[in-house]
């Protein structure tokens, strides 16, 4: 028989002068472990929550399939027009497995 055990928590972050809470239902190890990490990270677990949810909804509103980071990273390096990406990368294989 599986047993599984939830436990109800509220979040509570103040935005623009008003409180806004959500309630959610996890098992009770995610959550023990996402306490975890957001001690060890030196973040508080509604603003990792937040993050997440703020990342997946821009993600699907852009619907690009780019993540922010790579979004971020973009036009950091400017490379001639004629550059070939895939002869560089063979030569670059080709060095480091002789």
């Amino acid at each position: 028989m599986l047993l599984l055990t939830y436990k109800i928590i509220i979040f509570v972050r103040k935005i623009r002068n008003m409180d806004t809470k959500l309630t959610l239902r996890l098992d009770e190890n995610v959550i023990e472990r996402a306490k975890n990490y957001a001690h060890k990270h030196k973040i508080s677990l509604s603003g990792m929550i937040e993050s997440y949810l703020d990342s997946v909804t821009k993600q699907s509103l852009e619907k690009t399939g780019i993540t922010p980071l790579v979004k971020s990273m973009s036009g950091v390096i400017e490379l001639p027009a004629d550059y070939n990406y895939k002869k560089e990368y063979t030569d670059f294989l080709i060095e480091k497995y002789k």
